[in-house]
């Protein structure tokens, strides 16, 4: 790799530095795709016009139309790719799916599409022309001591004869050569500046919405915590005394009332209100277990595998206490997958693992059970749980095979 940053510096430094980098090939590459490129963009524009000025009579026109900007965006992807083979471009973070979901929250963005008319009518027939006149004679001259033997050779009048001549024209082709080079450089980074002009807004554009795309999803998450510890909060302190007290009146009741058909009932209300609390108390578990907030993770993990009907190993390697968000997410995740194998599964063992990867959380839950699971199946609620963790900038992925094992992986980025 070239020392310097782009093909623009190398052109400004000494001229083997710039001769003997990457970028004279850099250049090349660029303009030579660019007529492919061109070529493509001019028919897909050309049907889209036509097809759309055809059908605009009966209103089809219109949604036909209205896809061009959509195809210059697209193109935009691309010129920014390609961009790279003249300049060192810094990652900006953005991941195709990134720009999709971003680009629907803008208006139209007019200088791509002028742009993508550009490359299509004036830039690729250009860039042909320039490499037609800048490489190829040159490299015809290079080669007149074997052209001047095969037969006659004539360059802009001047009859090369084999000896003396066709080596004084390789000399002058040696030469011409060196120039094409710069030419092409000084286009290929003259045509770059032109698409950083019009396509560098959008992309700015994009970074923006990105981040505020990500922050907004980031504050859902939070919204939804505080939330779900509300409704915990008002269900423990609330709807559960309430029933406490209720079994405790029942419980008084069956000693005062004698005998009978009445005291048949009270014992019947005093079992289903016994069972009501169960069942809150589980709701209000998996809505925020109290182990997690108290105890952290491995301890609210260890309290899960201790109800699993699978015998569950547990593995948690964490010195520290996760963010809030993250901690809850790995919970979930443990939580989901253990109810999956205890359904679906027919595993005979289950283990969960979970341990700090540089600024990363991982988190693993493996079985020994049939396989064939993924997200939008049996698991569902694994669907909902890598929406969540997409929204903190982690990932959760599925690998189950037909006929085992299964691993349930969640992998999340955490502060601290």
């Amino acid at each position: 790799m070239s020392g310097t940053p782009d093909a623009w510096a190398a052109l400004r430094a000494q001229p083997w530095r710039y001769l003997g980098s990457r970028w004279p090939w850099g250049a090349l590459a660029y303009l030579l795709t660019t007529v492919p490129v061109g070529l493509v963009t001019l028919v897909v524009l050309g049907l889209t016009l036509f097809v759309g000025a055809v059908t605009l009579v009966v209103v089809v026109g219109i949604v036909v139309l209205a896809t061009i900007p959509v195809l210059a965006g697209l193109l935009g992807v691309v010129e920014r790719a390609r961009l790279r083979l003249v300049q060192r471009a810094a990652p900006s973070g953005m991941t195709l799916a990134d720009r999709l979901r971003a680009g629907r929250r803008l208006a139209v963005s007019w200088p791509e599409v002028g742009y993508a008319f550009l490359v299509a009518v004036v830039l690729w027939p250009l860039d042909a022309l320039l490499l037609v006149l800048a490489v190829s004679f040159p490299v015809v001259m290079l080669l007149a001591p074997w052209l001047a033997t095969v037969g006659r050779m004539e360059v802009m009048g001047w009859q090369v004869d084999p000896g003396t001549e066709a080596w004084a024209a390789s000399a002058v082709g040696l030469v011409l050569l060196v120039a094409a080079a710069y030419l092409v450089g000084v286009a290929a980074v003259a045509q770059a500046a032109l698409a950083r002009l019009l396509l560098d807004p959008r992309e700015a554009d994009l970074a923006r919405a990105v981040v505020d795309l990500r922050r907004s999803r980031v504050d859902l998450v939070d919204a939804f915590e505080t939330e779900r510890r509300r409704i915990e909060r008002d269900l423990h302190d609330g709807v559960q005394q309430q029933l406490v007290a209720l079994t405790m009146t029942l419980g008084h009741a069956e000693l005062d009332v004698p005998e009978g058909p009445g005291l048949t009932l009270v014992r019947r209300a005093h079992r289903q209100a016994e069972q009501a609390l169960d069942d809150l108390r589980g709701t209000v578990r998996g809505i925020h277990p109290r182990v997690l907030a108290d105890h952290g993770l491995a301890a609210a993990v260890h309290e899960i595998a201790d109800r699993s009907t699978v015998p569950v190993d547990v593995d948690i390697r964490l010195e520290e206490r996760l963010p809030v968000p993250v901690e809850a997410a790995a919970y979930f995740v443990v939580s989901e997958a253990l109810t999956n194998v205890a359904r679906h599964a027919h595993a005979r063992r289950t283990e969960v693992h979970a341990w700090r990867q540089a600024d990363r959380v991982v988190l693993t839950v493996v079985d020994d059970g049939v396989g064939g699971a993924h997200l939008d199946g049996a698991g569902s609620g694994l669907r909902g749980l890598a929406i969540r963790l997409d929204a903190l900038g982690g990932e959760l992925r599925v690998s189950s095979p037909s006929g085992g094992p299964t691993e349930v992986r969640m992998e999340c980025p955490c502060a601290g």
